[in-house]
């Protein structure tokens, strides 16, 4: 480690406040499972945040720079882990998607691929040095990001591939993306998921995949079926009116679905209300800020376009997530940062956050 390199210039104050964001999901962890066979869940979780924070630590002290220079190998390395989930995965509800692991417990390879995705956008269009983007960037920075994102699909996992998506956005977007670049793009795009949902030919998505991405739009039609899920949410952020329910029915009667995983903000705002709901979305309002300011005093080019990168994944969580609980955006299975139960989610963010106070550490370093 550098001399220049201290821990007084480690963010302690995003810290604090990511922590804080932890508790509030370890008590609505405890509070929703007292009763259930998962009982016991938040005491897993305080260990996997624990584990987060000292890995965030290490991961602090190493030269990002470093790791940059050596992405194309932890590319490699995350591709031949997608590939042992497809050959030896676990599989649980018909998806493989998991490694067991010694003493039970079970690792997410796509869930710190993330990472991996996030160093190698950055260090591809930092490389580039400025200059204008072309279609060949384009396609080159699409494959980065859509090979992992296909083996994803594969497992099948489409909430965790379609968080790949902001990596190669973000960096298009920093990179200099132009509006007479963009608009063929997204025309393209919007053609294919229209083949996509609609064509009896292809078969990218699963038949359910394909009911929950359109139960939003009208859950009243299936509210037994495809539409169960939102319909309950619904009910329980409502049901807590302004300032919360102590009963909390819809989540300690069993109505509301994993409500420690996917559907965590919609027991909390059930229980704390409004208010509650409120306090938590400021909480990561605060978060993104403070990243983004570390983006902005990042010591180069990739060092900003890393850090983005981790603000672009996390406010997609943030966004699909809560608006899978209001009713606004589709059931995807995409968990909530640091609240969602999930040692695999925990590891990703804090790790994430450990290149995070990497980059921030450099800021002086000569």
């Amino acid at each position: 480690m550098s001399r220049y390199v201290s821990y007084r210039d480690f963010d302690w104050l995003l810290l604090g406040f990511v922590l804080v964001i932890c508790a509030l999901g370890v008590l609505q962890i405890h509070s929703a499972t007292e009763h259930t066979k998962f009982a016991g869940a938040h005491i897993k979780q305080i260990y996997w945040i624990l584990a987060g924070v000292g890995a965030m630590f290490l991961v602090s002290l190493l030269n990002y720079q470093a790791l940059l220079e050596q992405v194309h190998w932890l590319y490699i390395v995350s591709l031949a882990s997608l590939i042992s989930v497809l050959l030896f995965g676990q599989k649980y509800l018909g998806a493989r998607r998991w490694i067991k692991m010694p003493g039970g417990s079970h690792f997410q390879p796509s869930e710190w691929v993330k990472l991996i995705l996030i160093l190698a956008v950055a260090k591809y269009f930092s490389d580039l040095h400025d200059r204008e983007l072309s279609w060949s960037d384009f396609l080159k920075a699409g494959a980065i990001v859509g090979f992992p994102m296909l083996m994803v699909l594969a497992q099948p996992d489409l909430g965790t591939a379609l968080t790949y998506i902001p990596v190669a956005v973000m960096g298009l977007f920093l990179g200099g993306l132009q509006w007479r670049q963009a608009l063929p793009v997204v025309l393209i795009g919007a053609s294919l998921v229209a083949v996509v949902f609609f064509s009896d030919r292809v078969h990218v998505l699963k038949p359910y995949q394909k009911e929950r991405l359109t139960s939003f739009i009208n859950p009243d039609a299936d509210r037994q079926g495809s539409g169960y899920q939102v319909n309950q949410s619904l009910i329980a952020v409502g049901s807590g009116g302004i300032f919360g329910s102590s009963q909390g029915s819809q989540t300690h009667l069993a109505f509301l679905p994993v409500p420690q995983t996917d559907f965590i903000f919609a027991a909390f705002a059930e229980e704390h209300g409004f208010v509650g709901a409120l306090a938590v979305l400021l909480l990561y309002f605060i978060v993104l800020m403070r990243l983004t300011q570390n983006a902005q005093t990042a010591p180069d080019r990739a060092g900003a376009f890393l850090v983005m990168g981790v603000v672009a994944v996390l406010s997609f969580h943030i966004l699909v997530n809560v608006g899978m609980v209001v009713g606004f955006m589709p059931v995807t299975g995409i968990p909530l940062p640091l609240m969602s139960y999930g040692g695999s989610s925990v590891l990703f963010m804090f790790l994430a956050l450990g290149m995070v106070m990497n980059v921030r550490m450099r800021r002086f370093v000569n």
